[in-house]
């Protein structure tokens, strides 16, 4: 007569050795997810600086929107053919920092221009369409921007910087 050993079938403890097992593995995974989850970057910081991207078909011609970007007031302006015309029609050698209007929009999209709405001088919020150049004023001290974004009068020292944008489609920018 022959006697079945422990290594031929499994016993109830060794069930409970495996069962035992498995569930301080899933304990222990439970208890170390927050700590590997508080590793990650809030949520807040991710949007800060992760591009946005803005549908351009709800803006009238004439038309400016601001949008928000890395917590930077971003003016996106629809131009008119009026505004693009006096704004290359400029002696770019007459401005305080020459930058042609071309330079500053994309190619085959001269209609559209986006700027970084914070003024050079002290950081003001200018004020799209006002000023004696159809184009952006601060009533802080005084700076005048035309329709491209460049400064024709006051005391800022710079244009309205362009940030990195491209267009993904003729009806939608990416900004960043």
């Amino acid at each position: 007569m022959t006697t079945a050993s422990s290594a031929d079938h499994p016993t109830r403890r060794d069930f409970l050795f495996v069962a035992t097992g498995a569930a301080a593995a899933v304990g222990g995974a439970a208890a170390l997810w927050p700590f590997i989850s508080q590793m990650n970057p809030d949520a807040s910081t991710i949007a800060a600086g992760a591009p946005i991207e803005v549908d351009l078909s709800p803006i009238a011609e004439g038309q400016d929107i601001k949008v928000f970007w890395r917590g930077k007031p971003i003016y996106i302006s629809h131009r008119t053919k009026k505004q693009i015309d006096e704004a290359r029609a400029v002696n770019v050698a007459s401005l305080p920092d020459p930058q042609s209007d071309e330079a500053r929009v994309k190619s085959g999209h001269e209609q559209w221009l986006v700027v970084i709405g914070i003024c050079t001088h002290l950081g003001c919020i200018p004020i799209a369409h006002e000023g004696s150049y159809d184009g952006f004023f601060c009533p802080c001290h005084g700076s005048q921007y035309d329709s491209s974004g460049r400064i024709r009068q006051g005391p800022a020292p710079a244009n309205l910087p362009v940030p990195p944008y491209q267009f993904v489609s003729d009806t939608k920018i990416q900004i960043g």
